[in-house]
């Protein structure tokens, strides 16, 4: 049994947990990259709880299942920190914030059909998300390319990517590239290992509903939005396509204008982008929707975690496991580096813009908590945006 000492400090790390987490829920803007960004400079950066190796690997798992990369990694930090309840509790003060903006947005959206004017308050965050993605680059970058064979992994990551390569591809790719760095002779066995450990987790999306039409029912939402988040691998736009193809095309639940209308949501909302799932369960089936679509497209994550988290201690032990873990960082760091390049070109568009993101990387060099400079650069969007 715990002694009182023991569940003292439990009950302070959930509070902290709670904390945090709630807070980058409410203002954790730009969606998994950023999230990321914010995450490492708060557990690794300002807290100390956990090394940058342990964050990187625990970044480099999320990407190998699937659902939100992001929550998964609040769900992994909580794990790591205060156990089962941990991984609770930053899970969902993770979601919940968002999920609540969302809820309210979509209530909105149904009451005076329209979507809230944002461009001016996303004017000014892009640039801020911008830089604070780049100095997270920059500090995991200096953990995770620790030799030569994995700069050049990152930097094949960087062109596969470039060429439209599937990124589970680029992924293991540049693990199992490490992986023969390291010992070309025992590469093949240890990698088998390492997929029979792993064994049970989807690796790649499939069909997420049958071919014939179904009747709207909470059930039926519910049972979609987890088969969504049981299968999908990758970006916001991977998520459109998936949800494009049943609830447009198949089902005719919503209109090509309404699905992108809660794309638009989960973009401009801090927090999760799966919060989409949110709006569009409200938009079919109000408050019960918005609460079983959350809860269907987030609850594969949870268990994903917990069973990986199990796995990736063992594998970090294993030398040429090990190998493989640090080649997934830095292809993980690799394809980060592109999305970063993408945000970048349309984040810094004229000298306002400019301004802004010197002003955030000065912010960042005073230690001004990257939430207060997101925030900011909300508010000063609304002046600056032509």
């Amino acid at each position: 049994m715990p002694s009182a000492g023991q569940e003292g400090n439990r009950g302070a790390a959930l509070r902290e947990l709670a904390a945090l987490f709630a807070r980058l829920g409410t203002t954790a803007f730009g969606g998994p990259a950023a999230h990321v960004s914010m995450m490492e400079e708060e557990v690794v950066g300002r807290r100390r709880w956990l090394s940058r190796e342990q964050f990187l690997d625990m970044v480099g798992a999320t990407n190998l299942i699937p659902g939100p990369n992001s929550t998964e990694l609040a769900i992994h930090i909580g794990y790591a920190r205060a156990g089962w309840k941990g991984l609770v509790v930053a899970g969902s003060c993770f979601i919940l914030p968002a999920a609540a903006m969302t809820l309210a947005i979509a209530w909105a959206y149904v009451r005076f059909g329209a979507l809230p004017q944002v461009s001016s308050f996303l004017y000014g965050v892009k640039p801020v998300i911008t830089v604070i993605v780049l100095l997270a680059l920059w500090r995991l970058g200096r953990t995770a390319l620790k030799s030569a064979a994995l700069a050049v992994v990152a930097a094949a990551a960087v062109v596969a990517s470039g060429l439209r390569a599937h990124e589970l591809l680029v992924l293991f790719g540049g693990g199992l590239a490490a992986m023969l760095a390291a010992s070309w002779r025992t590469a093949r066995r240890d990698l088998a290992a390492f997929l029979i450990a792993s064994a049970g987790f989807p690796m790649a999306p499939a069909a997420v509903a049958g071919d014939a039409a179904a009747p709207f029912s909470l059930a039926a939402l519910f049972l979609f939005f987890l088969k969504v988040g049981s299968v999908l691998f990758g970006s916001g736009y991977v998520l459109l396509a998936f949800l494009r193809a049943d609830l447009v095309e198949r089902w005719h639940w919503l209109t090509n204008a309404q699905l992108l209308d809660a794309i638009a949501v989960g973009q401009f909302t801090p927090g999760p982008v799966f919060c989409t799932a949110t709006f569009i369960g409200y938009l079919l089936g109000g408050t019960p929707g918005a609460a079983l679509a959350t809860l269907g497209i987030f609850l594969p994550a949870f268990v994903f975690v917990a069973l990986s988290g199990l796995v990736l201690p063992r594998l970090r032990r294993s030398p040429r496991a090990g190998a493989f873990l640090d080649g997934l960082n830095a292809a993980s760091l690799a394809l980060m580096a592109v999305v970063t390049w993408e945000l970048a070109r349309t984040a810094v568009p004229d000298w306002r813009a400019a301004l802004l993101a010197a002003a955030a990387a000065l912010g960042l060099r005073l230690r001004v908590n990257s939430a207060w400079l997101v925030l900011g650069g909300g508010l000063a969007g609304h002046f600056l945006a032509p």
